[in-house]
């Protein structure tokens, strides 16, 4: 099954998230199907969430994809229409 989900990046208190599809057996930072946008959790304002394909990301929904928890409640704070 496909979810779309966080993958961890940046460096030790300073992290930056990437919103990813991948295989939901994969690990979390391991193989991916494709980049969706970015979320930074230090950032202010609009700058959160940065490069949000939501075109692609509808598109992986109607092939099935799930959005995890935290995904959905991101892109629902940001009122990005899916």
């Amino acid at each position: 099954m496909v979810v779309i989900r966080l993958q961890r990046g940046g460096r030790t208190h300073a992290p930056i998230y990437t919103i990813v599809a991948a295989d939901s057996r994969k690990a979390r930072n391991g193989r991916f199907l494709e980049r969706l946008g970015q979320y930074n959790p230090k950032a202010e304002g609009e700058a959160i969430l940065n490069n949000v394909k939501t075109e692609n990301i509808k598109a992986w929904m109607d092939k099935g994809a799930a959005l995890s928890d935290t995904v959905r409640t991101l892109l629902k704070k940001a009122k990005v229409q899916l």
